[in-house]
């Protein structure tokens, strides 16, 4: 034969990627991840370890046990109840008149969590409605940590978790609430919008959303980011993930209240009247100006006048937020946040609790940070942490006020 008849020799075919290889490259993704993120998870984790110690030796030093403050202890003890019993716990209060708690005030998804723990490990409620919370807290530092650095690096998402692990009612993240918890499915959700997943930013958002009362601001956020990018992007509009994430966000907010309203036989809007007849309503601050009035004419506690002084730095940060012009996904979650902490009616003393998700509030003073001389930071750093664990553990042994 010829070598001009010489039959040509075939490349082999490029190996296709199998389902094994797409599954170790997001593990690897994983890892790579969380190399990163653990500076800031160990500086959390310090942190809040630390603040619970401090809590801890001062309890037993009065003869109170840590463990009852921190799972036991205000609403705590409501996600106790429904964990063991479920819904159904209604009670007239006996010092205000007209007012009456009933549990469907508060929303499935952690006493959900903290049932599931009972059923698989041998753990009481109150220890698992911990576990469940602390465990929380570790994803959300990691989320956070993740928004931060996306919008703005590494240096930035580290400082974040920081100062969100030193805010004055930091406490509040290792104790059995519900904010931990919130917050960690909001900065992922907030993360999978930032970064183009929408079907895992609907999905984080419909779970955010069984989550808390204030979690809608995840819903809004993620709609309205959804609705940005389908006005900018013609191809998106032809995505049916775009649309998916969309529809899914409010939908686990949208749900409870319903199944709740109906429930306490009050209709589709009956979980409204179960707020109110808790004393709790939305009023566009008119409850919370009148109280501020009162502390500044007349006296009362010095925890009310450090929620005082923490909204006030609250509207500060969400103007240099606005200056610092963030995603629309972040700016929106976190407006929606302040407006219905702000706005609220009733428990003043609880308003600091109510922002803890709010955590974009803190990429201007993040961003500063990371910028700052190393002297500054630490010195930063060290006057937050002195004020966190001073102030959440007179919150827990001294004040005995609602959080």
């Amino acid at each position: 034969m010829s070598a001009d008849t010489a039959v040509p020799v075939q490349e082999a075919p490029e190996p296709r990627p199998t389902a094994d290889g797409a599954r170790a490259r997001r593990l690897d993704r994983l890892r790579d991840a969380l190399r990163r993120a653990l500076p800031a998870l160990a500086c959390y984790a310090a942190a809040r370890l630390t603040g619970m110690a401090v809590m801890a030796c001062w309890a037993w030093w009065i003869g109170r046990h840590p463990r009852t403050l921190l799972g036991h202890n205000w609403d705590g003890i409501w996600y106790t109840g429904i964990a063991k019993n479920g819904y159904g716990l209604s009670l007239p209060s006996l010092t205000t008149r007209g007012v009456i708690f009933n549990d469907l005030a508060f929303f499935p998804l952690y006493p959900g969590l903290v049932r599931a723990v009972m059923t698989v490990l041998p753990l009481t409620a109150v220890t698992a409605g911990l576990l469940v919370a602390w465990a929380a807290a570790g994803a959300a530092a990691w989320g956070i940590y993740a928004v931060g650095e996306q919008v703005h690096g590494r240096r930035v998402g580290t400082m974040l978790v920081v100062l969100w692990g030193l805010l004055p009612h930091a406490i509040v993240q290792s104790m059995a609430y519900t904010e931990s918890l919130m917050t960690a499915l909001a900065a992922w959700a907030l993360y999978a919008a930032l970064t183009g997943r929408r079907v895992w930013a609907g999905a984080l958002a419909l779970l955010a959303g069984l989550s808390r009362p204030n979690a809608i601001a995840v819903a809004a956020a993620v709609c309205v980011a959804g609705a940005v990018t389908l006005c900018q992007d013609g191809s998106a509009r032809r995505d049916w993930r775009a649309w998916a994430g969309i529809a899914l966000a409010p939908l686990g907010w949208f749900g409870y209240v319903i199944w709740a309203g109906y429930r306490s036989g009050g209709g589709p809007l009956g979980y409204f009247e179960v707020q109110r007849l808790w004393g709790s309503r939305f009023d566009f601050g008119v409850n919370a100006v009148g109280f501020m009035r009162h502390l500044i004419t007349g006296h009362d506690a010095m925890a009310y006048y450090a929620v005082m002084a923490i909204l006030g730095v609250t509207l500060v940060a969400l103007l240099f937020l606005v200056l610092d012009r963030p995603p629309a996904v972040l700016f929106v979650y976190t407006l929606v946040l302040v407006v219905i902490a702000i706005g609220g009616s009733s428990y003043f003393a609880s308003k600091p609790r109510f922002l803890l998700p709010a955590f974009p509030l803190l990429l201007p003073a993040a961003l500063a940070m990371a910028k700052a001389r190393p002297r500054t930071v630490v010195v930063t750093v060290g006057a937050l942490a002195g004020l966190s664990f001073c102030y959440g553990t007179y919150l827990l042994t001294i004040a005995r006020m609602p959080m």
